[in-house]
């Protein structure tokens, strides 16, 4: 990371079936190697297991799934005097969104058994129900910011 100047903020060229920006950022985690068209297969074939369990259209179950993922804050360490503490601090709208659809990529991907499209599916539907470790991990993480408010004082 570049200490002199921040990195660009690159335009992403939003996807045509959806036309939702945050659905083209979560075809580019999905992605691995560069193979952005297998990863466009795969979120489209999630979307569609999605729409045909929920009766809902998928967009809004992925939208429901990332809103109820995204943390409102996170912990950072600080050392101070020799302790470290653990600081909670809020993060922007864009940071959060992009932990939560890490957070639900990963526990879709540490899933077992079938094809992955539909261990996808299941992580979205579960997200969208506030349910499954996705969630899980918010919640601890919004737990321990409670916990470690005392230290708020620390940030700087």
């Amino acid at each position: 990371m570049s200490r002199r100047h921040r990195a660009k903020v690159r335009d992403i060229i939003i996807e045509a079936k959806y036309n939702n920006l945050s659905l083209t950022r979560f075809i580019n985690k999905v992605m691995k190697s560069g193979k952005k068209s297998l990863a466009r297969k795969i979120v489209y074939s999630a979307l569609d297991e999605i729409e045909s369990k929920a009766k809902k259209p998928g967009i809004e179950i992925f939208n429901q799934a990332i809103s109820n993922v995204a943390p409102a804050v996170i912990l950072k360490s600080r050392r101070v005097g020799g302790a470290n503490y653990q600081i909670p601090t809020e993060l922007p709208s864009e940071k959060s969104q992009t932990l939560a659809m890490r957070w639900i990529i990963e526990s879709a991907r540490s899933r077992t058994g079938s094809a992955y499209y539909l261990r996808l599916a299941r992580e979205l539907l579960d997200a969208s129900n506030s349910q499954g470790p996705a969630v899980k991990r918010k919640d601890d993480i919004h737990k321990m910011a409670e916990a470690n408010k005392a230290f708020a004082h620390f940030r700087w």
